[in-house]
């Protein structure tokens, strides 16, 4: 990948880093405890799956792609209701604060992708 493509690509390189923080936030912010457990699963699964949406838009993006990221931060925002722990301040503001920033981060690459035809800049 030369300097070009990876400076094009720096929307998707931000999104495999909120994935490996989503990955490592229980361990780094303490929400590894049993009665917390439904957030730290909800925060690794979900960290994975962006982070593997991220590197695979950063071989090849495709839009189709971008509107799994948004229904993935719409999860984070809906994880702490749905799952039971927005009873734990951390893990419900890492949640929220994720997902606001994942489907952001998405809905502005596919508003860039229309302004240039298909591909993110």
């Amino acid at each position: 990948m030369n300097t070009l493509e990876l400076k094009s690509h720096w929307r998707e390189w931000l999104m495999l880093l909120f994935g490996v923080w989503l990955v490592v936030s229980p361990f780094v912010l303490g929400f590894t405890a049993v009665a917390e457990g439904m957030a730290m699963w909800s925060a690794v699964i979900l960290g994975l799956i962006v982070a593997g949406f991220a590197v695979a838009e950063i071989m090849k993006p495709r839009e189709w792609e971008e509107w799994v990221s948004v229904v993935l931060g719409a999860a984070l925002i809906v994880a702490p209701f749905a799952l039971g722990f927005a009873d734990a301040p951390l893990a419900l503001w890492n949640s929220l604060i994720m997902g606001v920033l994942v489907g952001g981060d998405a809905i502005w690459s596919l508003v860039d992708m229309k302004h240039h035809g298909g591909h993110a800049a």
